[in-house]
């Protein structure tokens, strides 16, 4: 886990498409003036610059906000996150209005972006070079707290946030198979904490059929509603291995969620699909109550 760093995959396809999803999320939750707790497990170093030896490695950024960066007539929850993405390269741009694509904002940066006074965010990361990063670049704002730890650890003592109002990003780099166990039931002790949180939870779309038993546990929770977004962007290696995609599911969705998202994959498959095969799947339901046995398939 330690030697992944996210900053070779910085605003990749995964990112485009979590994104889209988080910024939208949180402009609904800002519709009531309640005060809000985000929390996002797996910090990374908050934000990327993409001329870095990292980033240029793979240079995985032109595959995602690179094709958007001048996209036109862009959906509304896709280009208001590229607005939010504009916004924080704007800063020391020779001309704001329209500034070079140099950065990327990590998960955290964007989230403080569209803080309110009264919100908070708490931030976890383990690996120690991006856990400095996380602490420097947050350490002035006082409605950050940034943490360089266990954030499967560090979940459970912030649930329930004191308003009772809160979202809970969990994106692990999935590097070790034991991830996708440890995300499942990190979100069930989650939801006895906080029921009626709202869960963001990132799955990657990989040849490992703990990716899609992880996905079908995730919408058997016991929770009012679900939504379960798919974007596939190109096709497995020759080696049956590789990123193909991200499925997004977010547990007690803003009813507006799925119409918002609905209306954006299509141009996100079109302008981020590498193949012919590129497809795009949204789906709601209800969580289901659990039982003795679905309890016992989950553990094996």
């Amino acid at each position: 886990m330690l030697a992944y760093r996210h900053a070779f995959h910085a605003g990749n396809h995964a990112d485009v498409l979590k994104h889209v999803v988080l910024v939208a999320t949180l402009r609904y939750l800002h519709e009531k003036p309640v005060p809000l707790r985000v929390i996002d497990t797996h910090a990374g170093a908050g934000a990327y610059a993409l001329d870095s030896k990292y980033a240029t490695r793979l240079d995985e950024y032109r595959g995602g906000i690179g094709r958007l960066w001048d996209a036109r007539a862009l959906p509304a929850a896709v280009a208001d996150y590229v607005a939010q993405v504009r916004a924080f390269n704007a800063d020391g741009a020779a001309d704001p209005r329209n500034p070079p694509l140099a950065r990327y904002p990590g998960s955290p940066a964007l989230v403080r972006a569209l803080l309110r006074d009264g919100d908070q965010l708490r931030l976890f990361e383990r690996h120690p070079t991006d856990a400095a990063l996380l602490l420097e670049a947050f350490a002035r704002d006082r409605r950050v707290k940034a943490v360089a730890g266990d954030g499967w650890a560090g979940l459970k003592a912030l649930l329930p946030p004191p308003s009772r109002r809160g979202l809970v990003l969990i994106d692990p780099s999935y590097e070790l198979a034991a991830d996708y166990a440890q995300v499942h039931a990190t979100v069930v002790d989650a939801l006895q904490r906080f029921a009626q949180g709202v869960f963001v939870i990132w799955v990657p779309e990989v040849a490992r059929r703990e990716s899609t038993a992880l996905v079908g546990k995730l919408k058997r929770l016991p929770v009012k509603d679900w939504l379960h977004v798919r974007m596939t962007v190109c096709p497995p290696l020759d080696d049956g291995l590789g990123l193909t995609g991200s499925h997004v599911i977010v547990l007690n969705p803003p009813w507006t969620l799925h119409d918002r998202l609905r209306d954006a994959l299509p141009a996100l498959v079109r302008l981020l699909g590498q193949w012919p095969g590129a497809s795009h799947a949204i789906e709601r339901g209800a969580g289901m109550v659990r039982s003795p046995r679905a309890d016992r398939e989950d553990r094996m």
